[in-house]
């Protein structure tokens, strides 16, 4: 078997991959429960601990050693494998299925990327790798805490960003929501360059003086939400007009999820807003 064949397969076409399907009896996490008590967990966890530290007043940042980038390594190499096996997958899906949308409704690959057809389940290829992307965002979720230990400017509203995210990842697959597979696409590229600049930068490789003042995060997070915009803006079109009778999957929880973006973007424009900068590239903050 040749090496695009071993990706392929392992990405796209294993079992476990092709037969996946979303059930809270079996799978890690995938309880109403499990997600409250973590939401509230974390959220009470990471507040206790900066509030500990400005009752300590301690305003420089914790030595954590090589921890950061090691996160930062991790997570652009889950967000790589996710990004690919995505993309792969739903190219299969769109290969099996497409032949199955002709004649009953007009279902393209591009409209079934925006709209999944009402009734879709949280079964198969694209929505294994959505589970994987959902269980990616606890470790990404570390982020904040990190933040917080680190004293960076505006630690609290991060906090709730990564929680957001955790919830907007659960809500994808337990309502089958629209337009997922591209907000993962891009999600996980940016996350992809995003923190292998971050691991670039922490870990001190050649040129990482130089690469300090290049706003890689920032770039990152304006096409994302760039992106995100032009689904959202897609989705509505798609559901109220373009996509035929009866509109498209999961799209009360497509409502919550445009309120949750538009508390990120709120969060985006706090951090970005001001002189004080919110990311943590590697460089200093103003």
């Amino acid at each position: 078997m040749a090496g695009s064949g071993v990706v392929w397969y392992w990405l796209a076409e294993h079992p476990s991959i092709v037969g996946f399907r979303w059930n809270p009896t079996d799978l890690w996490f995938s309880t109403w429960a499990f997600l409250a008590g973590f939401l509230a967990s974390y959220v009470a966890l990471c507040l206790a601990l900066d509030g500990l530290l400005a009752v300590l007043r301690r305003r420089r940042p914790l030595p954590l050693g090589p921890v950061p980038s090691a996160h930062a390594l991790v997570m652009a190499g889950v967000s790589a494998v996710i990004f690919v096996g995505t993309l792969l997958s739903a190219a299969a899906e769109i290969r099996d299925t497409r032949w199955s949308w002709h004649g009953r409704s007009r279902t393209t690959p591009f409209r079934w990327l925006l709209c999944f057809p009402p009734g879709t389940r949280s079964s198969g290829r694209v929505f294994f790798w959505s589970y994987a992307y959902y269980l990616s965002r606890y470790l990404h979720a570390a982020r904040g805490v990190l933040a917080v230990l680190q004293r960076r400017r505006r630690a609290p509203p991060r906090v709730f960003a990564h929680a957001a995210a955790v919830a907007m990842a659960f809500l994808w697959l337990e309502f089958s929501q629209s337009f997922q597979v591209l907000a993962i696409l891009a999600s996980t590229l940016a996350h992809a360059v995003a923190f292998g600049f971050r691991f670039w930068v922490g870990a001190g490789l050649p040129a990482a003086r130089a690469a300090r003042a290049a706003p890689v995060a920032l770039a990152c997070q304006l096409a994302l939400l760039g992106c995100n915009l032009a689904c959202h803006v897609g989705v509505v079109w798609m559901h109220f007009g373009g996509a035929g009778a009866g509109g498209c999957s999961g799209i009360g929880a497509w409502v919550f999820n445009t309120l949750l973006n538009a508390a990120l973007l709120w969060v985006f424009l706090h951090c970005y807003g001001k002189r004080g900068v919110c990311d943590d590239d590697g460089k200093k903050e103003l």
